[in-house]
């Protein structure tokens, strides 16, 4: 045996043996007292693995990317009984399973009124017409030659949490607070299209109208179209999937999700709001009294535990533990979020890390030592205008209990001592 063959069977003897030897310490090498391991030898980090051992698949095996076969359970879901039927229904995003603030496309939730349109992109029109110089037809090449833009923005339905008014409802964020997430929208500054027909004096709205079977419609202020709305394409740098308004949708930042037109056709423009003429409720919120909050557009500020909570219980016993969630506002960004873990007796700052963009989600953290006891687990958010966080007591008396829309109030999970959660309330 030569002098090289020796050293290195040598070495990897040695490799082999402080792995063993780490394997046998606790894993206090790698992670110190954060991990423990089993005292015996681990043969998952000390022998080889299939993986090691076999040729994977190549490079044509999968020409569109798709999750590990072990994130499988990392889905959208829907709740049956909600909707009569699935066309006219909505499916969560699973905020528990994802962090950062970007959302992936294939998670993104979805709300159908008429089912998902299927449009080939070369047939696909946008009109501008009523109260205009021009009206005017634009193909989805003629939109791509104004300049474009990427805005990173929440789209939040102003029905998400609208089943806990009364009371804890559904076990776990997925469905709370599911009807979520955070996107980066690529497309062209809704102005530029309405300069080029030419806003009459008198046009003070606009009528965005989709090409799906519902014929969806909103009427929006001429004021926020021209402000910083979108007509998107492409959403974290690919083309919008089908159930996301593929070709084309409208953005309307921090305002709620029904009025950002999927497959949008058209856009009229008037002198005053359609749905004041028609039906006033698809923008008022009905109080205790019988009276309505009256066009309720922005998004109020709002924030959510993603983990621990009743889909993702505490797994790994007492010791280190580390506390996330999502943080948002449609008046910009989130100043701070605080963290309570005895139902809000306590408060802590919790760290908010990533970019902090306006109308966009913020990732929250708050790292702690978990000692097997029983915690009640709560976030408050606070946005750059000083808008705070209400507890649920403090929303249903100023607001009542008729109303599923714009339920922005803390959400309390009970950590149970074995780890599981659930979702409670506490006066």
């Amino acid at each position: 045996m030569s002098d090289k063959t020796t050293q290195k069977d040598s070495v990897n003897l040695s490799r082999r043996s402080l792995l063993t030897k780490g394997a046998a310490a606790g894993g206090a090498l790698v992670a110190g007292a954060v991990s423990a391991r089993a005292a015996s030898p681990d043969p998952l980090i000390t022998e080889i693995q299939d993986w090691n051992r076999y040729l994977g698949d190549g490079v044509d095996a999968k020409p569109y990317g798709v999750p590990s076969q072990f994130e499988s359970n990392v889905v959208r879901r829907d709740v049956a009984w909600l909707t009569a039927d699935p066309k006219s229904s909505v499916n969560f995003t699973p905020l528990h399973e994802l962090d950062g603030i970007i959302t992936p496309n294939g998670l993104c939730f979805e709300r159908h009124h008429g089912g998902i349109a299927e449009i080939n992109p070369a047939d696909h029109r946008l009109m501008i017409n009523g109260l205009v110089d021009t009206p005017l037809v634009f193909t989805l090449e003629d939109l791509k030659r104004f300049p474009r833009e990427n805005r990173v923005y929440f789209l939040e339905c102003a029905a998400n949490s609208g089943m806990e008014w009364r009371g804890a409802q559904l076990n776990g964020c997925q469905f709370t607070h599911g009807m979520v997430h955070n996107v980066m929208y690529t497309g062209v500054p809704l102005k530029h299209i309405l300069n080029e027909a030419g806003v009459k004096p008198e046009g003070k709205w606009i009528l965005p109208e989709g090409a799906d079977a519902a014929a969806m419609t909103r009427s929006i202020p001429l004021e926020k179209a021209m402000d910083d709305c979108m007509i998107a394409f492409k959403m974290n740098g690919e083309a919008l999937r089908p159930e996301q308004g593929y070709p084309v949708r409208l953005v309307v930042p921090g305002w709620e999700g029904n009025m950002w037109i999927k497959w949008l056709r058209r856009i009229e423009i008037g002198d005053e709001p359609w749905h004041q003429r028609e039906e006033t409720s698809k923008y008022t919120d009905l109080l205790a009294d019988g009276t309505a909050r009256r066009f309720t557009w922005e998004m109020d500020v709002k924030s959510v535990i993603t983990n621990p909570s009743p889909q993702a219980p505490i797994t790994h016993g007492r010791g280190a533990t580390v506390l996330t969630g999502l943080a948002w506002s449609g008046f910009g960004k989130i100043a701070r979020v605080d963290v309570s873990i005895d139902g809000g007796r306590n408060w802590e700052t919790a760290r908010i890390d990533g970019p902090s963009l306006s109308k966009s989600v913020h990732r929250f953290y708050y790292d702690f030592d978990w000692d097997g006891s029983e915690l009640f687990l709560q976030s408050r958010a606070i946005d750059e205008m000083g808008n705070v966080q209400p507890t649920k007591n403090e929303l249903r008396a100023a607001r009542g209990v008729n109303s599923i829309y714009h339920n922005n109030s803390i959400q309390t999970w009970q950590i149970k001592p074995d780890g599981s959660a659930e979702n409670v309330e506490i006066s």
